[in-house]
């Protein structure tokens, strides 16, 4: 897996688990929980896999992103500008007009319950959205 280009006949799911797995270290088992936060968040979430490599998760539109760096795994909520955020989780692209994100580093807490509720947040968003 080269160039973070992976085989086009395979699920965006089967390409997110190849990912957690490839990382092996304490980003892949960061990715692999925020995943599982927001399915528990939003069992009706979809995964995909967008520009050569990004897990994104959508449902009526994109709610998020899981990006993995070297020191981060970052969670940038598409609309997120727009969402409210009072346990102030965002700490990262705080500057635009549209996208917020989160940057956890290795050992980060997440707390859970806001986690979730931030993705019901933006799932509710779009849905909003998509009716108009």
């Amino acid at each position: 897996m080269k160039n973070n280009e992976l085989p086009q006949d395979q699920s965006a799911s089967a390409l997110i688990d190849a990912r957690i797995e490839e990382l092996g270290d304490w980003r892949g088992e960061m990715l692999a929980r925020l995943r599982a936060l927001i399915k528990e968040a939003d069992p009706n979430v979809i995964e995909e896999w967008k520009w050569r490599g990004v897990p994104v998760w959508s449902h009526n539109g994109i709610i998020c992103t899981g990006e993995t760096y070297k020191s981060v795994v970052k969670m940038t909520f598409a609309k997120g500008a727009s969402l409210p955020d009072p346990a102030g989780l965002f700490n990262s692209s705080l500057e635009g007009n549209t996208r917020r994100a989160i940057d956890f580093a290795e050992g980060a807490q997440i707390d859970e319950k806001a986690l979730k509720e931030l993705v019901r947040a933006a799932a509710l968003l779009n849905g909003t959205k998509a009716k108009k």
